[in-house]
């Protein structure tokens, strides 16, 4: 077998099974591990894929910039920010991550919603300002320009002083293995503050992100109140994901 042809069998089973086990395929093809991991490098290299140990795993296509994010899936996020807004009550203290669904669930919230929305980023702090009955409180640091929020060891002090009803959480990988994941060492260290401050944590997952992983993790599934999804997702990875102990919700269009 050619190596393309090695490589396209490889993305192939990654999208049917959600992981390659090196060992395992080396076998199944009747070729070195040594062969199988140098494929594998290459198309993690590519951005194709994520390694793990003996194997790999789906990458996450929500890895790009705002920029590029904010073209992935509008009509989804639509549904979903609509979905996140529902689960804010009157009263509540809610922590907001980046990203452009939070900025859909900002555009969902009543403008007569009395809340305090705690962020860690500019941009959602800025898309609030509008919501005259909602308190902002903005986490300061380092701006991290690639997703447009906060990170660094002052926000995670702050988060730590926190106690908050819910957590809206922006990752970029929901897999049953890898847990939640996302593309930046510091951006995690912040999420999982903030997780660890809310009673409830929730998190709005567009299609491209289920079944995926990225390099940093943040926390297992199970530590979730709850996985909102869109409704095109397939019911077998409903079921899947609700196997592993995840409440999955549907957000209708």
């Amino acid at each position: 077998m050619l190596t393309t042809q090695r490589k396209q069998l490889i993305l192939q089973r990654l999208q049917q099974e959600g992981q390659i086990v090196a060992k395992a395929f080396s076998e199944e093809l009747g070729i070195s591990e040594d062969t199988v991991r140098r494929d594998l490098r290459e198309l993690a290299a590519e951005g194709q894929l994520q390694r793990v140990h003996g194997g790999a795993l789906p990458a996450s296509a929500a890895i790009g910039d705002m920029q590029v994010r904010a073209a992935l899936a509008p009509d989804e996020k639509r549904a979903l920010g609509r979905a996140g807004a529902a689960l804010v009550q009157p009263g509540q203290v809610v922590i907001l991550d980046g990203g452009t669904t939070s900025l859909q669930v900002v555009q969902h919230l009543p403008l007569t919603l009395r809340a305090t929305v705690v962020t860690h980023s500019p941009t959602i702090a800025v898309a609030l300002a509008g919501h005259a009955q909602i308190e902002v409180l903005m986490l300061g640091g380092r701006l991290f320009r690639h997703s447009m929020v906060n990170v660094g060891a002052s926000v995670v002090e702050a988060a730590a002083r926190l106690r908050a009803d819910l957590y809206l959480m922006g990752v970029t990988g929901v897999h049953s293995t890898a847990g939640l994941t996302t593309g930046d060492f510091e951006e995690a260290a912040v999420k999982r503050a903030l997780h660890e401050r809310a009673a409830e944590t929730v998190v709005l997952a567009s299609a491209d992100k289920l079944g995926a992983a990225s390099p940093f993790t943040i926390a297992p599934l199970s530590e979730l109140a709850a996985l909102v999804v869109p409704a095109s997702t397939p019911a077998a990875l409903r079921k899947k994901l609700q196997a592993d102990g995840v409440k999955v919700s549907t957000a209708t269009a």
